[in-house]
């Protein structure tokens, strides 16, 4: 079971290309989801506590996220949180990575420009045993299970999180 979330916040540090086990590409930042509250007393907006997320975007929108997000924007992302508990020598806590969905810009902040993936064609075409695997992902099929995400069950051995929670994606497991 995974809790599904939307997250609005700013993207933290430059997109990393990382890769699966099995050679897939993996995008991963880091998301500030900050609050802000109005102070009565001095009748003005103040930041108030900021939660960050590690998130993983994986096959066509993660390579679409590497070509289209920077470091500072404000997005909007929709996906599925796994809380994962992490210790080291001397620290440990709990950290929250997100395997994104779907994710836009906001447009409240700024404003972008859509520009369509081309289709694959004959010869950039997946194999029809990689085309089988990609329409059962997408319909939400026994693909979900095959690959995992830090902290849930079955997690791969090996995977390392140090006192900032950050996961190697060389770890995880593609979902393609």
């Amino acid at each position: 079971m995974s809790d599904h979330i939307t997250l609005v916040g700013n993207i933290v540090g430059d997109l990393e290309q990382r890769a699966t086990r099995g050679g897939g590409s993996v995008a991963a930042f880091r998301l500030a989801v900050g609050e802000r509250r109005l102070d009565k007393e001095r009748g003005e907006w103040v930041d108030a506590h900021t939660n960050y997320y590690s998130i993983s975007v994986f096959g066509e929108l993660g390579a679409n996220a590497l070509r289209s997000l920077r470091k500072g924007e404000r997005v909007v992302l929709s996906g599925r949180l796994r809380l994962r508990e992490w210790e080291t020598e001397t620290k440990r806590g709990v950290s929250a990575d997100v395997v994104a969905d779907a994710i836009g810009h906001d447009l409240r902040w700024g404003t972008t420009r859509f520009d369509r993936t081309p289709k694959p064609t004959a010869q950039t075409a997946p194999s029809p045993d990689r085309a089988a695997a990609d329409t059962e992902a997408q319909a939400g099929g026994a693909m979900e299970a095959a690959w995992s995400v830090p902290g849930a069950p079955g997690e791969p051995v090996g995977v390392r999180a140090g006192a900032g929670g950050l996961v190697e994606a060389a770890d995880l497991e593609a979902p393609f």
